[in-house]
């Protein structure tokens, strides 16, 4: 597993995000030699003034990465060779970004170690029991401590980490007997919660959701595990989002842990089909669409019900599988 690269404790400059991101494009062959890089589309592109990019410009020819040439704007050559130019639309996939989705992240220093933190502990937390120690942390993602602090106190809101007495951070594990009795509790309230919250979901919402599992189904194996996600994120969390009861909300999202383990094996098998879930999921939709939300109420328990036992065989599967590489802040109990 690749190691993250350091985050910093300050939002690194918009000029140093679009030079770091064209440079490694060109380094890695990503981005077409010859191609003609000018400030205008490039800053439509990355959402920014012509100033950063003018400033990351600048950067990358001093690096000898990009040439001035007779016309204007910048030719990518970084082998100093005589490249025709090329110009054409810059797109992403033309720069070789199109599998970022965002190429600027504007968000505070917190939320992004708050992201990274949670997005670890899920990976490792089906894998076992695990202490998370503040200050290697800290340093391994070049932050202060209380920024790594106030985000695992974020996470025990959660319920995704715990304090020991001995103010010790402590991850996992999610074993066969917490997934029972979330999904339990989850069979309980998620019902009634989207009798709740339904309310408040547009027509419009519903057969865009709707859409979305029919095209999922339409792709088969070749679904997207994100498109997978944005399913769950439907169907689990925006249409009961509108529940008033906001304790009832609270534990819901707290059960909600075990739908990490798909993600997870998605990660180590490479595959995010899963045609029983779509079929349920679609028979929930379908139900809200014709207006029985009774139906619906009953689909959504039979499709938790049987996503408890795939679950359980994931976690099955899972336990066969070599663990991947921990970050230092990350150590395995015994």
């Amino acid at each position: 597993m690749s190691v993250p690269q350091p985050l910093e404790d300050r939002p690194a400059s918009r000029y140093e995000i679009i030079r770091n991101t064209l440079r490694e494009a060109i380094l890695g062959g990503q981005t077409a030699p010859g191609l003609v890089l000018v400030e205008g589309p490039l800053a439509e592109l990355f959402g920014t003034s012509r100033v950063p990019v003018r400033q990351a410009l600048n950067l990358l020819h001093e690096e000898g990465l990009i040439r001035r040439f007779e016309g204007r704007g910048f030719l990518v050559d970084p082998q100093g060779t005589s490249e025709t130019p090329l110009r054409a639309p810059l797109t992403r996939k033309l720069l070789g970004l199109e599998p970022q989705e965002d190429l600027i992240d504007y968000r505070p220093v917190g939320e992004r170690i708050y992201d990274h933190l949670a997005q670890t502990v899920v990976r490792f937390m089906v894998f076992g029991h695990y202490r998370i120690d503040e200050q290697s942390a800290a340093e391994e993602l070049n932050v202060s401590r209380n920024v790594v602090r106030e985000a695992l106190m974020r996470l025990r809101d959660k319920g995704l980490v715990e304090k020991e007495p001995y103010s010790q951070w402590l991850a996992g594990p999610l074993t066969a007997q917490a997934v029972k009795h979330d999904y339990e509790l989850r069979m309980l309230l998620e019902p009634d919660a989207l009798r709740q919250g339904v309310e408040h979901v547009s027509r419009s919402d519903l057969e865009a959701m709707l859409h979305r599992v029919v095209s999922a189904q339409a792709a088969g194996r070749d679904v997207k595990r994100a498109d997978i996600e944005q399913l769950e994120q439907d169907l689990h969390v925006a249409c009961i989002a509108g529940v008033a009861n906001t304790r009832m909300a609270a534990v819901i999202r707290q059960c909600q842990i075990p739908m990490n383990v798909g993600r997870v094996l998605h990660e180590a098998l490479q595959s995010s089909n899963d045609e029983a879930m779509l079929v349920e999921h679609r028979l929930v939709f379908e139900a809200l669409l014709y207006g029985t939300v009774d139906t619906a109420c009953s689909c959504l328990r039979d499709h938790l019900c049987k996503a408890r036992e795939r679950t359980l065989q994931r976690l099955k599967v899972l336990s066969v599988l070599p663990e991947p590489d921990a970050p230092g802040y990350l150590q395995r109990l015994a």
